[in-house]
């Protein structure tokens, strides 16, 4: 009897040491420390991730704004600036009489606007102060076609601004502004050389009336001159309309 309970006692003791053995292998240790670490890594970690993340997005905005940039503007007004200009020239080349050469310039004041000698015939004088008179009707009539042509590209140049204000307003990016700025600065010029057009067919008549009412004097004190020196006069007919 005194046996099986000194068995029976071992067993219990060593059934316990199993259990107190396997209890303290299930209890975890926590460590503050470590923890506050590792807390502190994660952290890191995801501020690195969030960096990336906004210089990914940064990187992805640059690429739209440079995309934006390159885009060309889709509105042009090259074409109707071109035919504009092309019509003030065509009026400036059909000027009548003495055109824009200074060869005709020249060849013209020499024998209409030159120095009449007393022996050229009243005939002659008549007819040539009738070709100056039809010369500076022809060049009012010039700067009158001239000024129209302009008052009429008037009307397509407020069509031209008013599209080329818009796209400027609402271009997207650096290089359809400039292009805008740029095809309204070829307006603008457009405008100069219209306005010099103007300018120019009007001096012209006025030059052209100015030399006539200034060679009539002198053809006038020629014909003077052949009637008081004996010779005989013959009337001619003048013809002041055509």
């Amino acid at each position: 009897m005194k046996s099986r309970r000194i068995l029976a006692l071992a067993a219990s003791a060593m059934a316990l040491a199993l259990t107190g053995s396997v209890v303290r292998a299930q209890v975890v240790v926590f460590d503050p420390k470590s923890y506050a670490q590792d807390v502190v890594t994660a952290a890191r970690q995801l501020q690195q991730i969030n960096n990336q993340i906004v210089s990914l997005q940064n990187q992805a905005q640059m690429l739209i704004n440079e995309a934006h940039n390159l885009a060309t503007l889709p509105t042009s007004t090259l074409g109707l600036l071109q035919s504009d200009l092309a019509r003030t020239q065509q009026l400036l080349g059909e000027a009548q009489h003495i055109t824009y050469s200074t060869g005709q310039i020249n060849q013209a004041f020499t024998t209409q606007y030159g120095q009449a000698s007393l022996t050229m015939p009243q005939v002659q004088l008549v007819a040539r102060a009738q070709q100056r008179w039809q010369t500076s009707l022809g060049a009012f009539q010039d700067a009158l076609n001239v000024q129209a042509g302009v008052v009429t590209n008037l009307t397509n140049a407020k069509s031209q601004l008013s599209t080329l204000v818009t796209s400027s307003q609402g271009s997207v990016g650096a290089l359809q502004a400039t292009q805008s700025g740029n095809q309204l600065l070829a307006l603008i010029a457009k405008e100069l050389a219209d306005l010099t057009a103007v300018v120019t067919a009007q001096s012209r008549a006025d030059s052209l009336a100015a030399a006539d009412k200034a060679t009539a004097p002198a053809d006038a004190q020629v014909r003077f001159s052949q009637f008081m020196a004996g010779g005989t006069y013959t009337p001619a007919p003048v013809s002041m309309y055509h």
